[in-house]
């Protein structure tokens, strides 16, 4: 992915988009019910932004090939 400045936007019905500053197309989107929102006491943002802060971050080490990619093996996720 070309290097462009990216932004997290919460959208009206409540999904949080990771996109591009200059596009309006979504990367990754994140939709929390409201059983999470309930627990989460309305930080769901916070914890959105995390999520996707980490994500970008794994992203750009696989790239630099600092994490192996996957086989295409069973994985278990936790």
């Amino acid at each position: 992915m070309p290097t462009s400045f990216l932004e997290i936007v919460e959208l009206p019905d409540g999904r949080i988009e990771l996109r591009r500053a200059e596009d309006e197309g979504s990367l990754v989107t994140l939709n929390f019910s409201e059983d999470a929102k309930a627990f989460l006491q309305g930080q769901h943002v916070e914890v959105a932004k995390a999520m996707l802060s980490v994500g970008v971050q794994m992203a750009g080490r696989l790239v630099e090939g600092e994490i192996e990619k996957d086989d295409g093996g069973p994985r278990v996720l936790h």
